[in-house]
């Protein structure tokens, strides 16, 4: 059965069920359309005319492209959706019942391999939303120097109604059209947690490759975000969060960040808000918290919580996993329309929920100094330029999300390298400053106690080199993203998406395009 799906140009369309695979060349840009599906959430906020998700990374991207310096034949070249797959299949609910999935895959760019992104699962999923989102992965990784072209899947469903067993089947039966269209591989293409997902299903994904690549050796390089018993890394579950923190930190201490916000360089003693309690929003909140931060809101999707003097982030995490809600949590108030607690007097907000959150409905009423977009596309091109002109420092979503796909190009190393970070050079390292200690401690003549010695010579274990590595890559993707804003005179946003568009552009010119 083919179903027939009117699209952006892309450079190769696969449309399937199970019985029929079909595979048409497109050369002529089909009319734009708009979301399929549009929550109520993410309409809240946004005035009819203002452009869907995948509109909104298209005009970013055309701002940068006018100022990159790149030809208008790469810039087409670049913005093109390279493939897509759309699928169809039936999953047995019961013996007497069946239901019908679709799932989706889009690489958008594959000037670098393998692909990245991740894989979710929501009933609001649809093809303009995969395809957006993974020509924000081929931004977001170029920005952050991570060598992977951008990919994104979905399967259209809510994994609250069905069962474990249930999602079991679908994640296998997905993957398995995955591994069928040569959509899925260590060096093709690399799914990742996303809206929906978790460790469980990547390890579901990794395994239904490895039937179907038994010779593979680097089977378990084929997805990321795998828990740690299934070769996932240590640290990757919390990098999104932390990259968010790293990121934000960063900022606060340039200069001309300070004179735009009136904030010093510290994190100790800002008020934050954060939009979403996921596992972005919880790990974001908590690195802010433990370095001295006041968190001051929390949004989630049926109600917000608020304190000016500050939450415990642990205790409400574990109050609302236990009860489903911040409803009933002590000493806060409680705002009955979540998306408005972004509307508080604070110094940083982050949206780290859903795509246009904060648009030309409520743009005017945000008081924060600066916004950190730890979601994907949270505020829309009009709100975006209204908030730079009114002084406010916008962090994009594709350098500061970055995280995420930072700490999963080390898990996939890690895969390919069959051996744990820092079990080569832990001990050696370890020996070398026992050694030096030993040398300064005769020369000083003084004897560390046990404590201290053991806290001078300790080897770094892989969460730590991880962590060590994230920083790293967010220092100097920032340290980049503010050279190229002062030399084009630009927001960040754009300033970012030009390096993106730069190095994407060197890549493939260097290296030379077939068939062209």
């Amino acid at each position: 059965m083919f179903v027939p799906i009117l699209r952006r140009a892309p450079r190769t369309l696969l449309s399937t069920s199970s019985a029929l695979l079909r595979v048409h060349n497109h050369k002529v840009a089909a009319p734009a359309l708009s979301r399929f599906l549009s929550t109520h959430i993410t309409n809240l906020a946004c005035e009819d005319h203002e452009p869907g998700f995948l509109g909104s990374v298209e005009t970013y991207f055309d701002r940068a492209a006018k100022i990159s310096g790149v030809s208008e034949k790469s810039l087409a070249g670049i913005k093109a959706v390279d493939s897509v797959l759309s699928v169809k299949f039936p999953v047995e609910i019961d013996e007497d019942n069946h239901v019908i999935i679709d799932g989706y895959r889009a690489q958008h760019s594959r000037h670098r391999l393998p692909t990245k992104g991740g894989i979710r699962f929501s009933d609001e999923v649809d093809l303009q939303e995969v395809e957006a989102l993974a020509s924000l992965m081929t931004f977001k990784c170029a920005v952050v120097d991570v060598p992977f072209g951008g990919a994104k899947g979905g399967v259209k469903l809510n994994p609250k109604n069905f069962t474990p067993s249930q999602l079991e089947r679908i994640t296998r039966r997905y993957t398995m059209e995955l591994c069928q269209k040569n959509f899925i591989g260590p060096g093709i293409d690399v799914p990742a947690p996303d809206v929906g997902t978790g460790p469980r299903e990547m390890s579901w994904i990794m395994d239904t490759y490895r039937q179907f690549n038994p010779q593979d050796v680097n089977a378990a390089g084929c997805v990321t975000g795998k828990p740690v018993s299934q070769g996932g890394v240590r640290g990757r579950t919390e990098a999104t969060g932390l990259g968010v923190y790293y990121g934000i930190r960063e900022f606060l201490q340039f200069p001309e960040v300070q004179k735009m916000t009136g904030l010093n360089g510290r994190i100790a003693g800002k008020t934050v808000i954060v939009q979403g309690f996921g596992n972005v929003g919880y790990w974001a909140a908590k690195f802010f918290h433990n370095n001295g931060a006041k968190i001051i809101g929390i949004g989630e999707h049926d109600v917000a919580a608020y304190n000016r003097n500050g939450i415990d982030i642990e205790a409400i995490f574990k109050y609302r996993a236990k009860k489903g809600s911040f409803r009933g949590y002590g000493n806060i108030e409680i705002i009955e329309e979540p998306i408005t607690v972004m509307e508080r007097e604070c110094d940083i907000l982050i949206p780290a929920a859903l795509e246009r959150q904060i648009g030309l409905k409520n743009v005017k009423k945000i008081k924060a100094k600066v916004i950190g977009e730890a979601a994907n596309g949270p505020i829309t091109p009009d709100a975006h330029d209204y908030l730079v002109s009114q002084g406010k420092v916008v962090i994009p979503d594709l350098l500061l999300n970055a995280g995420g796909v930072t700490v999963s190009y080390f898990e996939w190393l890690k895969n390919l390298s069959h051996v744990r970070f820092g079990r080569m050079s832990r001990k050696w390292e370890e020996a070398g400053k026992s050694k030096l200690l030993t040398l300064v401690e005769e020369n000083a003549g003084r004897q560390l106690t046990p404590q201290e010695r053991r806290a001078v010579i300790h080897g770094a274990e892989e969460h730590e080199l991880v962590y060590s590595g994230l920083e790293d890559t967010m220092i100097s993707a920032c340290e980049e993203t503010r050279t190229t804003a002062f030399a084009k005179n630009t927001d960040f946003r754009t300033a970012a998406l030009v390096n993106a568009i730069q190095k994407i552009s060197t890549v493939t010119t260097q290296s030379g395009q077939m068939f062209l």
